[in-house]
């Protein structure tokens, strides 16, 4: 029977044992993927900041529970083999080709998830480490919350300012556990719909009001103070 993997508790940060200013920032762009009109964050963060902690900021941001499962990816870009190709070759030179053409990921090892590296090994500045660099966040396996993660700037920090710091943002979090991106829109229908046969049910379940458009800046920084 397989292992199921259960969400460690307690923090593994790096970077908050750190006081002294970043020698450099990313300045990052996270997009929930699906989200119409987008639901994103502007983020800055130390360069050499570890996925670990990269992972903690994009919870923290974004307005997750870390009550799920999550990995960082870089998609493969690769050309795939084709049929022919994989035909010409002997079983072992056919097992390396496919090896070399899948994703990167990087978890917490605690997961054990099969076929991914370290994230505590690895520094944001390695996995992009230039402006327009991208990769995926992947949270909560079940409702599949996929977020994209593109590099828009990288220089000195500012004077004066703790990183790291959410810059700008619109839009709610969706609910944890409310069924992925297309659960979420069918959710927000239904609570704006008090003649719809499961309205009193999500009311009760979402514990009252949803404000799809809330965006709290100086509540998500006060968060991230706390903990860096």
């Amino acid at each position: 029977m397989t292992k199921k993997p259960t969400i460690p508790k307690g923090r593994r940060s790096t970077w908050r044992l750190k006081l002294a200013q970043p020698a450099q920032v990313h300045e990052l762009k996270i997009t929930l993927h699906g989200s119409k009109p987008p639901i994103w964050r502007r983020v800055a963060v130390p360069s050499d900041m570890y996925l670990s902690d990269l992972h903690e900021v994009i919870q923290i941001v974004m307005g997750w529970t870390n009550s799920h499962l999550h990995q960082f990816v870089v998609p493969d870009t690769q050309p795939k083999p084709t049929r022919e190709e994989l035909a010409s070759l002997d079983w072992q030179a056919r097992y390396e080709k496919l090896t070399m053409c899948r994703d990167r990921c990087w978890s917490d090892p605690r997961f054990e998830l099969e076929e991914t590296e370290d994230e505590n090994k690895v520094m944001l500045s390695e996995l992009a480490p230039a402006v327009k660099s991208k990769f995926i966040y992947e949270y909560d396996f079940g409702d599949g919350w996929e977020h994209l993660i593109e590099v828009v700037k990288i220089g000195p920090p500012s004077e004066g300012v703790k990183y790291p710091v959410c810059k700008a943002g619109k839009l709610a979090c969706p609910p944890e556990d409310c069924g992925g991106i297309w659960g979420y829109y069918e959710m927000l229908e239904t609570l704006k719909d008090s003649k719809h046969e499961q309205h009193n049910e999500f009311v009760e379940w979402i514990g009252g009001k949803f404000d799809p458009e809330r965006f709290d800046l100086e509540k998500i920084n006060a968060a991230l103070a706390k903990l860096w």
